[in-house]
């Protein structure tokens, strides 16, 4: 069985392959749904596209966004819904695609990710609006 490896929050814990990433950490008490740099993790905690519409709408708020820091190749390829999250400046709120610059190949939203392998994930990377990749 795979093995997720939070690295910020020192934990590890085993899931079975296939099983999403989002829900997974929920019942081992993670909280991935971080917000703007950690501003409203709390009420994103209970407040999210996932909890709203049970699912239906996954993908949609972009709080639950992760670096995917060792095993990306033990995950699922990027969803339409991230990649409309994260490529395009259509969706309304653009923080989760300016996160996206500089993570192109490690950011993925937890809620669209199936752990297939053992992986290392960091929770709630930092946007930096004004560092070396955003204006790059």
């Amino acid at each position: 069985m795979p093995i997720v490896k939070f690295v910020k929050e020192k934990k590890e814990i085993e899931v079975a392959e296939g099983a999403n990433l989002r829900a997974e950490a929920v019942k081992a008490g993670i909280n991935l749904n971080q917000g703007l740099n950690g501003f409203g993790a709390s009420v994103n905690k209970y407040i999210n596209c996932t909890n709203l519409t049970c699912g239906l709408m996954s993908g949609s708020c972009g709080t639950c966004r992760v670096l995917i820091t060792k095993g990306m190749e033990n995950t699922n390829g990027l969803t339409t819904k991230e990649w409309l999250r994260f490529k395009t400046p259509i969706m309304p709120d653009p923080i989760p695609c300016l996160a996206f610059v500089g993570h192109e190949d490690t950011m993925r939203l937890a809620c669209c990710t199936k752990v297939m392998g053992d992986i290392e994930v960091e929770s709630g990377p930092e946007v930096n609006l004004f560092g070396q990749n955003f204006f790059s």
